[in-house]
């Protein structure tokens, strides 16, 4: 997966008067959170049932789009349509009001709006690895300073001002603007030589760098080498554009060489209504680098250098896209020492005749070919869509998250990478060397 970032404009929709989350009898909560393909996925109670959403500052309210075989009990509903990024429009869906809930043990709303997208197209899990039921952005972070550790995969709220202030000392700080119940920043964004100050959304939600509206810009000029690229799905379909490098971006005095960046195309953006002056986006590959507090009340945001900060921008160099694809059951004959029978959801244990021997069948993920792109290494190596993989590196697929595969294809240049898939019944085997198409080059 390259790139998440589902954004809306509600039509004429507007919520007023809600509380929002508060944090009931205790200083602070701790929320624990898997950090996917740089993003963030939470665990959501709506009215009794857990669902995991992702946590995206880039939306403005709280989005469902998937239950699979839960059942949930929606309170208040009616009808709407809303529109979002995509090359299509007018989305039918609901709007819920007075839910109750809950995240983490204490930090609660119990007057909360969800908005219910009825289009099952509209679906992420099979690009992230695991059951994705919507998004969840402004309220979570409307009333309280919030605390992002990408390092220990904890977020912190704080309740009491004398608390966050100690533990904002360390920090950074930066003013934001709060437009659309979305933040924004003033970051600094040099194409080759010249820096220019720029309007920035400020978005957990998107798994890039910088992302850049050359429409929005006067006299942008992409850099070179660029490719043409799928970069993502909105609410209204695929959106398409360019990736490249851009020379540096800044945020104060903290500097970031030759930042992966993707530029929309128009048709992907004509429905989406921006803040005026925005110029793009900051994503979660930049954030990921830091010890992030967002204090919306205040309207600031609070960073301080983390482990990954030196981090290289690294890029998916064979040009795959793939995606979960269910799971299957897998059988294998490992040695044990005891004869205990033991069943669970995922591993039934049958055994063997032979003293010591058990056969383990355990439920293992399926991948698949969402996309190749023309002329990248794995269309040369004759890899295309709907391919069925097998194994990588002579190891079974179902052995890998879907993580670790992407973190595989951003290996160094020149490393190969052997895949065997299955194409209409037929097993065959492939294999593409990998090579960033988008190297930075100077031209000044």
């Amino acid at each position: 997966m390259k790139f998440l970032r589902f954004a809306f404009v509600f039509l004429s929709i507007f919520c007023f008067g809600q509380n929002g989350f508060q944090i009931i009898d205790e200083k602070k909560t701790v929320i624990p959170f898997q950090l996917i393909n740089n993003l963030i996925f939470i665990t959501l109670n709506i009215n009794g049932v857990d669902l995991t959403f992702l946590l995206d500052s880039g939306v403005n309210e709280t989005i469902l789009f998937s239950l699979e075989n839960k059942e949930i009990n929606f309170n208040d509903v009616e009808k709407i349509k809303f529109s979002g990024l995509g090359e299509t429009k007018n989305i039918e869906g609901l709007k819920s009001e007075n839910n109750i809930v809950k995240i983490g043990k204490n930090f609660k709303d119990f007057n909360h709006t969800v908005f219910i997208i009825l289009d099952e197209s509209i679906n992420f899990s099979s690009h992230v690895g695991i059951p994705v039921h919507g998004i969840i952005g402004y309220e979570f972070f409307q009333n309280l300073p919030v605390e992002i550790n990408f390092n220990s995969k904890k977020i912190t709220v704080f309740k009491e001002e004398k608390n966050f202030t100690k533990k904002s000392k360390k920090f950074k700080e930066f003013p934001i603007s709060i437009e659309g119940n979305k933040p924004y920043i003033l970051a600094g964004v040099e194409m080759t030589n010249n820096r220019v100050d720029s309007k920035m959304l400020i978005d957990l939600g998107n798994s890039d760098a910088v992302w850049l509206f050359p429409k929005l810009i006067k006299d942008f000029v992409y850099n070179r080498p660029n490719i043409d690229d799928y970069l993502g799905q909105g609410f209204n379909g695929d959106i398409f554009g360019k990736r490249s490098r851009i020379h540096r971006l800044y945020i104060g005095d903290f500097t970031f060489e030759k930042p992966l960046t993707a530029m929309p195309d128009e048709y992907s953006i004509q429905h989406l209504k921006l803040v005026p002056d925005r110029k793009g986006s900051i994503g979660s590959d930049i954030l990921k680098r830091f010890t992030v507090i967002f204090n919306y009340p205040q309207k600031k945001i609070y960073l301080k250098k983390n482990r990954n900060f030196n981090d290289p921008f690294l890029f998916n160099k064979s040009g795959l896209e793939i995606q979960h694809d269910g799971v299957t059951w897998e059988r294998d004959l490992v040695k044990v020492e005891t004869k205990k029978n033991t069943e669970s959801s995922d591993e039934i244990r049958v055994y063997d005749a032979r003293e010591g021997f058990q056969y383990n069948f355990i439920l293992k993920p399926k991948y698949s070919v969402a996309g190749c792109r023309k002329d990248s290494p794995c269309y040369v190596a004759g890899i295309r869509k709907d391919d069925k993989i097998l194994s990588i590196n002579q190891r079974k697929v179902g052995d890998f998250t879907l993580q670790k595969i992407n973190d595989l294809l951003k290996d160094e240049d020149g490393t190969t990478v052997h895949f065997e898939i299955e194409r209409g019944g037929q097993v065959m085997k492939f294999s593409l060397v990998l090579q960033d198409p988008i190297p930075y080059r100077d031209t000044y």
